[in-house]
């Protein structure tokens, strides 16, 4: 979520009150924008734009349980599992975004929003960077697009540092890396 009414700004993201979820949060919730160690940045963005305003459901008024939920909800979509069993694994290898979004449409139902990285200069491929599936308030699976008549999330730019994810071209190669750079 990141609708402005609901959120509380005012509530400042402390890196303490998940500490105990520090070994996760680097494993699966990296920033793949930037190498540092130190993903604090990254994590504070999130709970500034998005988890301020989940906190408005019991289940997430806490960074403690919107950081925690948000890795058991990894944990059970599993998106490297359900890429896998359609071919597809991290690699040097480049793949179509068509077969990408198939995969996930085949498998979940639902069809994700997902964000490359736009071909550095002299290459031909695209880099998946961000892969973000959506859940009603009951933490159920959802299409990310928007009703007919408002914008459409599935146009998002986020843009971190020097680099900016957009929407994934689906007539370019793209490369699913294998770690964080």
């Amino acid at each position: 979520p990141d609708k402005a009414e609901d959120c509380n700004r005012t509530w400042h993201f402390n890196v303490t009150e998940i500490k105990d979820l520090m070994s996760d949060m680097r494993h699966y919730w990296p920033d793949v924008l930037h190498s540092s160690l130190n993903r604090t940045q990254f994590w504070k963005h999130e709970w500034d734009k998005h988890g301020t305003c989940a906190a408005t459901l019991e289940v997430l008024n806490s960074q403690k349980k919107y950081f925690g939920k948000a890795l058991e909800l990894y944990q059970h979509v599993d998106l490297n599992g359900c890429l896998l069993k359609a071919g597809i694994k991290p690699s040097s290898s480049y793949y179509k975004m068509t077969a990408i979004k198939e995969a996930f449409t085949d498998f979940y139902g639902v069809t994700p929003k997902i964000q490359c990285l736009p071909p550095e200069e002299g290459e031909k491929a695209q880099t998946i960077g961000q892969i973000e599936f959506c859940f009603t308030k009951e933490l159920q699976l959802i299409n990310c697009t928007a009703p007919k008549g408002e914008s459409s999330p599935m146009q998002a730019h986020l843009k971190l540092g020097t680099e900016e994810l957009s929407v994934c071209s689906d007539n370019l190669p793209t490369y699913y890396p294998s770690e964080v750079q």
